[in-house]
């Protein structure tokens, strides 16, 4: 029986080599990794030659600015701060759950299994037993779910000595799958879970972000692999990933980088609406990068090629466990008051530069309107649009 699945296993791997999306992977978002620390690279040596003018005179395209924002506590004498983590039952939104409880955040964990939760919970008040935690059963790929659960987290709101209000939604969940899946609506279950999904807990969630006496933040998950995207189209057909479905061979690392790209899209025209609606001062939108990040992720990779992979990030020093991992999400969540649009990356409240397709305005824009129109023929309908 070991060897037969040997055998499988071995064939499963030969044939995920033989495919394009595979060599995808592998070149691509090793580039695309590779030129964010590049960034942060550059960064860091320009800011080393400004006491190098002559240096820096003669190779211009050295400078480059770091910006980097210090954490701010959300401690208030008022109310107890209230955040929202998706995806929270491993990896990143576990260790940022984590973290977040031991700053005095109130933390609502959203997950699909009920026994992850639960154990989640457990490890969370093993490590820190005054930890204030929620669990939520939430499937991101239904709309329906993502409803039912903004009337359940307000009920709960309503119920508890806690403000009704929210002041931090960490979009976090996130799926790498290999072979085609079709949610409810019949959108790809990949795009729809990593973008949809987050666009529409987004938007019926804004009323409590607003509502909140203090300023509150939006955190979208995002990855070096939207680099990897050098044209992208915002049609409905794309955006419900119902164009992916039809292909002969499913491009799941074109639809995992396409899902990242939309999130970075959807923060940067989310963040222009705030500011033409006067309420960019209450509600702060920030993009996080973790990099590369041993999670459950790659579970649907081969063994024998994940495994591999990990071996060779880790001898390059680019493979980080969750706990230091989330430190970018953990920058952008604690951010100052004030601090929006911004894309965090490698830690110590540091930002780079996304792709420049990825603040390209009119796509943006495109992209919501898509979003919006394929949002509307769902349950989500005028409830969610009417923002």
């Amino acid at each position: 029986m070991g060897l037969i699945s040997l055998v499988k296993e071995l064939l499963m791997a030969f044939f995920f080599v033989c495919s394009v999306q595979f060599w995808r992977m592998g070149l691509f978002w090793s580039f695309s990794i590779l030129f964010s620390y590049y960034q942060l690279f550059k960064a860091s040596l320009s800011q080393w030659l400004v006491f190098k003018p002559v240096i820096l005179e003669k190779c211009p395209f050295l400078s480059q600015k770091l910006v980097s924002y210090p954490r701010c506590s959300p401690f208030t004498s008022n109310f107890r701060p209230v955040c929202i983590v998706t995806g929270a039952t491993s990896g990143l939104g576990l260790a940022a759950a984590y973290k977040l409880s031991k700053e005095g955040y109130v933390v609502a964990i959203v997950g699909r299994s009920q026994q992850l939760l639960s154990e989640t919970i457990r490890k969370i008040k093993d490590s820190n037993e005054d930890a204030h935690l929620k669990a939520f059963q939430v499937d991101l790929s239904s709309i329906e779910s993502i409803i039912k659960f903004k009337v359940s987290l307000r009920q709960w709101l309503l119920d508890s000595d806690l403000h009704c209000s929210l002041q931090l939604l960490i979009n976090n969940a996130g799926i790498l799958a290999t072979s085609p899946r079709v949610t409810a609506e019949g959108y790809d279950q990949m795009i729809g879970t990593n973008y949809v999904g987050a666009f529409a807990l987004t938007k019926l969630l804004l009323p409590l972000l607003e509502s909140s006496p203090v300023s509150s933040k939006i955190v979208n998950v995002t990855s070096f692999t939207h680099r990897a995207v050098t044209d992208v189209q915002v049609d409905e057909g794309t955006v419900s990933g119902k164009r992916f479905l039809r292909s002969i061979q499913y491009p799941y690392a074109q639809i995992y980088e396409y899902s990242k790209l939309y999130l970075i899209l959807f923060s940067t025209e989310l963040h222009r609406q705030l500011c033409l609606m006067g309420k960019s001062h209450q509600i702060f939108v920030n993009v996080a990068d973790p990099g590369v990040v041993q999670t459950n992720l790659m579970r649907e990779v081969p063994t024998i090629l994940s495994s591999l992979a990990l071996r060779v990030l880790k001898f390059l020093h680019l493979l980080q466990f969750p706990e230091s991992g989330v430190d970018s999400i953990i920058d952008a969540a604690l951010a100052p008051p004030g601090t929006s649009g911004a894309y965090y990356f490698g830690g110590k409240g540091r930002t780079i530069k996304p792709s420049a397709l990825s603040h390209n305005a009119k796509l943006a824009r495109e992209l919501w309107e898509s979003t919006s129109k394929l949002l509307s023929v769902t349950p989500f309908g005028a409830e969610g649009n009417s923002w």
